[in-house]
């Protein structure tokens, strides 16, 4: 297990949880820019889970037919 690896995801985390408050306590927050946010906070959070359980993250590639 790469315990540095672990502590950056968390640290990253934290900084767009961190990000995501400060937006949404703007008078006029960006919707856009929030969903955007949890989006990559969620990708974060996938590749934590898979770093403690000490798998690989999987890129997955959608084709378009």
């Amino acid at each position: 297990m790469n315990h540095h690896r672990i502590w950056r995801l968390r640290h990253r985390h934290r900084q767009l949880e961190q990000l995501i408050r400060r937006e949404q306590a703007k008078p006029a927050p960006d919707q856009l820019a929030i969903q955007d946010l949890k989006r990559r906070k969620l990708q974060v959070k996938d590749e934590l889970f898979l770093a403690e359980a000490g798998l690989a993250p999987v890129t997955v590639r959608m084709s378009h037919a």
